[in-house]
């Protein structure tokens, strides 16, 4: 959630047409990471409760809990509690309490990152622990999918030592969704035909980013599940959340989604959007503004040395919706020409399927490459 309001807003569908084909998308967590980490290396500590701690140094007990197992867990100990109270919940427990080791944490993370890497076209550290995977070019369906999942969890397993939950679904957000449902060392798959059914019945507070304030204020609001979030206006949305926050959780709670998995060293997207002087669908009006844009995002990616495979648009109706278009590119590139065609393209088809007016409108670029020196791009084959 961290991302500026343009690049959420270019993340978000309206279900409507798309440019891009079906996505099929990981989301695999080592399970407790830290706590499976240490008993890795110390097999004595399997089956007892294992806590790992941040100590601040003012006292034994002084500092918070990283994380703990499961054992652990079902004595009530949590993930920032303080040291002194998860001793005294597992006060007689047999608990052992670790410090934390960040070192051997990464080392043991990049060995299961090294074996996921192989199963995917495009893969998205997010933690130690977690990591997203676009495997739409390594499966034909979801079956295949399921397949596929159960034998990275199997590897993993026999080559590091560890459980991971996996979560399969047709985005991000579902993977991570179905991930959370399916700890601890679990399975879930979403398909697109099942993704409203598997969502609807659950809370709010499920929905990656929601967090406690978001939760209690959309009750206050009479929204509690998902269900009830998918029936709200989402214009009363925006004008409690803002246009960032508001358009997340409409998109999110019909299970929307376009992030693109996007390795580390080159994630994110750029994007630009301005405000129309008043509101039209009007292509004369709209189009030079798509390609003023257009100047400069693309000066920014020429500036910061990196291409781009992905193109989109995003528009905002006068009733305060949000639509995006995108288009994927057989090649990666920086060329101005080609951003102004392929950007100007989306917005003339949106606008030829919609009869609402537009308030603003928007181009964003993503899927970034690194350019390297002497480079040949796109514009060269065209």
């Amino acid at each position: 959630m961290g991302a500026s309001a343009e690049s959420r807003l270019a993340q978000l569908s309206d279900g409507g047409e798309k440019f891009v084909a079906r996505r099929i998308v990981l989301l695999a967590d080592l399970d407790y990471f830290y706590s499976q980490a240490e008993e890795l290396r110390n097999p004595s500590l399997a089956g007892k409760p294992v806590v790992v701690c941040v100590y601040s140094g003012r006292t034994k007990e002084s500092g918070v809990v990283a994380t703990a197992n499961y054992e652990a867990r079902r004595f009530g100990v949590r993930s920032g509690m303080p040291i002194a109270l998860a001793k005294k919940r597992l006060s007689g427990a047999d608990a052992v309490f670790l410090p934390v080791d960040f070192a051997y944490y990464k080392e043991v993370s990049e060995r299961v990152m090294r074996i996921m890497k192989e199963y995917s076209d495009q893969l998205e550290q997010v933690g130690l622990d977690e990591a997203y995977l676009d495997i739409s070019n390594r499966v034909e369906n979801f079956v295949e999918a399921e397949e596929l999942a159960r034998e990275l969890k199997g590897r993993v397993l026999r080559e590091v030592g560890l459980k991971i939950t996996v979560g399969v679904g047709p985005n991000k957000i579902i993977a991570k969704m179905a991930s959370d449902a399916a700890k601890p060392d679990g399975l879930m798959v979403v398909k697109p035909d099942d993704v409203k059914s598997f969502i609807a019945p659950l809370p709010v507070d499920k929905i990656p980013g929601v967090g406690k304030k978001t939760a209690e204020r959309l009750e206050g609001l009479g929204v509690k599940t998902v269900r009830d979030l998918a029936q709200f206006d989402p214009v009363k949305l925006v004008d409690e959340f803002g246009d960032r926050l508001g358009a997340y959780l409409h998109a999110s709670s019909r299970g929307e989604d376009e992030d693109p998995v996007v390795g580390k060293a080159e994630s994110g997207s750029i994007s630009k959007i301005v405000t129309l002087k008043e509101n039209t669908k009007d292509q004369k009006s709209i189009l030079p503004k798509v390609e003023e844009i257009c100047e400069e995002i693309q000066k920014r990616a020429v500036k910061e040395g990196i291409l781009f495979r992905t193109i989109g648009i995003i528009a905002i109706t006068a009733d305060l919706g949000i639509k995006t278009r995108t288009k994927s590119l057989p090649a990666p590139t920086d060329d101005l020409g080609i951003l102004k065609r392929e950007s100007s393209e989306l917005a003339k088809k949106f606008l030829q399927s919609t009869d609402k007016e537009l308030r603003r409108i928007g181009v964003h670029i993503s899927d970034f490459t690194r350019r390297e020196r002497g480079q040949t791009t796109l514009a060269g084959y065209l």
